[in-house]
């Protein structure tokens, strides 16, 4: 019987074999999935810099004659605060690095998109990716690399300084692609982009040499998330492992220099084992918290100096009584016994037994005070005096489930969120879509899980809004969502929605846009294009929807008034001049009677005030940016009107 061989793969070595996951998975969604992906962190990088985003885009056949399928080489620019050049290698050639894993909102999550986008290009062209940052000053640093996908690190061909005019990042890649099919997609995803990040300049230059600009026309950035804390509820056991274990102080490495200083400290000359260590350690009057648990260290594995050098503590198991470590010289882990009789016990114990509860609790996590950490001590059955390293693993279970029951804490704290705002969303539609009505909400701070999140909603109606609503146009922390809408909880809502009662026709010019801001989208794939209908999230939708369907109820009341006026006024104009001239024949008189002031007391005075409104802040918005923003406003609601149902 042959035995069966294991191995490990790398991050890259998966994503490359499953690259469908993160949204590569033929060249007409990769091509629109990596544009996405480098406009997306192009933004962002703007947005956490307070910089008004200009962000420039092409996509340039290598082989002009080719048909599709074939290459193409996209690039991205942005005025942001470019990247720091020891760090660009690992930002794009490591997949699964990145800096948006901190509790705020961001549109990326994974630290993956970009690495994917640059690995798909990769492996269809075999052509390296090339990265220009600049920080400031006239030059910028060009980067070209490949990425090593067993090893999951970069490859760097050549790095050399070039002038730069203005700080920000270019990438550029080449990659298989078919914009034949993916164009509408694309051009699509820009125009909504533009809705949802009004305050942003985004340019695309398309592979026929079209340009289509979309400026900017709101000059205000939202206010930057702030990271945050976690939420209690939204912890589990092995959250609560990793806090414990970044709570306690660091185990220090024995290197030369600390070698040197313990035996400056136990007036050692030379080589010494752990008996003598211990001994000289009873006798010395005054010894650094460092070098007492270097001679503690020592006696438990049995080692010296020298040998504590070649060695890395990797846990401290005081409920189990053992020390786990790696061994340099034999490379493999090993376990020592810890003895709770030893005099040098007490150095180890205190290292790892941590803090307090209570005080873990109002450190560890947000909107955690003294008095609620009492009552949940009290709720969860552990003394708020117990040390957390000392739990054992029935009790950091029983933590961890009614740290998510307990009901007494606060609600997540949303500073971490920046949603658009009413008036930018608003601003928006009409400039997109010019309606007869429009209207926006958003909704209070709520969460599901332990992460923050906030609703914002749209609705219009009329004008450019294309027949057989509602259309959906569904984005979360600002990212339009285009593909796999059958299965989004925006538009489950949406279609659950009695329109009817509203006074709504099923094929109506209705528009709704949906947007979620999270410090974690509940999306159902890496792909980032649907979101799960969590229960809470679903709640929330549900009553912007009804909030602003009550709104269009109103509205098209007062529009269903005004229809009904016009056509009297149109009976009273159709018949009036006949029953006149029939009195006049029936008086025997010559003149007839003045009836036009009837007829104008019929006529309503004008259309229903949400129409007027909506044409005035249509020509309000067009006027604020110039000719220019009216020539965008064209296009974009041309692109725009396509969207996902």
């Amino acid at each position: 019987m042959s035995q069966e061989k294991f191995s490990q793969i790398s991050p890259s070595e998966f994503f490359y074999s499953n690259r469908d996951l993160a949204g590569f998975s033929n060249p007409t969604r990769s091509l629109y999935t990596a544009v996405r992906e480098f406009v997306e962190n192009a933004l962002d990088a703007c947005d956490h810099a307070g910089v008004l985003p200009e962000v420039r885009m092409s996509i340039k056949p290598s082989n002009p004659d080719a048909r599709d399928p074939r290459h193409y080489v996209l690039t991205v620019s942005d005025n942001g605060p470019g990247m720091d050049p020891e760090q660009v290698p690992s930002a794009f050639g490591t997949v699964l690095y990145g800096s948006k894993f901190a509790l705020k909102q961001a549109r990326g999550m994974f630290g993956l998109g970009a690495t994917m986008a640059i690995l798909y290009g990769q492996i269809t062209t075999n052509k390296p990716v090339v990265v220009r940052s600049c920080t400031g000053g006239d030059t910028a640093e060009e980067f070209e690399m490949l990425i090593d996908i067993q090893k999951n690190r970069p490859v760097i061909l050549s790095r050399k300084t070039v002038p730069a005019k203005k700080t920000g990042l270019r990438v550029r890649i080449s990659l298989e692609g078919d914009y034949s099919k993916a164009g509408a997609k694309i051009r699509d995803y820009v125009a909504q982009t533009s809705l949802i990040t009004p305050y942003a300049s985004i340019t695309f230059d398309d592979p026929k040499g079209e340009k289509r600009s979309h400026p900017r026309f709101v000059r205000k950035i939202p206010p930057a998330p702030t990271a945050i804390r976690p939420h209690p509820h939204g912890i589990d056991v092995e959250r609560i492992r990793r806090m414990i274990a970044e709570s306690r102080p660091a185990i220090p490495a024995v290197d030369d220099a600390v070698a040197k200083k313990v035996r400056r400290e136990l007036g050692l000359a030379g080589a010494a084992g752990p008996d003598t260590l211990a001994k000289r350690a009873a006798g010395a009057k005054k010894l650094t918290a460092q070098s007492r648990l270097v001679v503690a260290l020592a006696s438990f594995i049995g080692t010296d100096l020298a040998g504590l050098s070649r060695v890395r503590i990797e846990d401290v198991d005081i409920p189990n009584s053992k020390i786990h470590y790696w061994d340099y010289g034999a490379s493999e882990s090993r376990t020592a016994d810890l003895d709770p009789e030893s005099p040098h016990y007490a150095e180890i114990a205190g290292l790892v037994r941590g803090e307090p509860l209570a005080s873990f609790l109002t450190k560890g996590f947000q909107r955690v005070g003294p008095s609620t950490a009492s009552k949940f001590a009290e709720f969860a059955k552990i003394p708020p005096v117990k040390r957390v390293g000392t739990l054992t693993n029935e009790e950091l279970v029983r933590l961890s489930s009614s740290l998510q029951g307990f009901e007494g804490f606060l609600p997540p704290d949303p500073s971490c969120l920046a949603p658009l705002g009413e008036e930018p969303l608003e601003k928006g539609i009409r400039k997109f879509f010019e309606p007869d009505f429009a209207a926006v909400v958003q909704r209070p701070a709520s969460a599901y899980s332990g992460f923050p999140f906030v609703i914002e909603m749209g609705v219009a109606y009329g004008g450019r809004v294309a027949a057989g609503g509602p259309h959906v146009y569904r984005f979360a922390n600002r990212i339009p969502l285009l593909y796999d809408e059958g299965s989004d909880v925006a538009v489950k809502v949406a279609s659950e929605t009695d329109w009817a009662r509203y006074k709504v026709k099923g094929d109506a010019p209705l528009l709704i846009v949906s947007h979620i801001c999270s410090t974690r989208v509940p999306y159902k794939t890496a792909g980032k294009e649907n979101v799960a209908d969590r229960p809470e999230i679903e709640r929330e939708l549900r009553l912007a929807i009804q909030f602003l369907s009550r709104k269009l109820a109103s509205y098209m009341s007062k529009k269903g008034q005004a229809e009904a006026a016009r056509k009297r006024a149109n009976l009273y104009a159709k018949y009036m001049p006949m029953i006149a001239e029939f009195c006049t024949e029936l008086a025997g008189k010559k003149k007839q009677p003045d009836y036009s002031s009837l007829v104008g007391a019929a006529v309503p005075a004008g259309p229903p005030a949400g129409a007027q409104a909506g044409g005035q802040a249509g020509a309000e918005d067009g006027s604020e940016a110039g000719p220019e923003a009216e020539a965008g406003r064209k296009a974009g609601a041309t692109e725009g009107g396509s969207g996902g149902k």
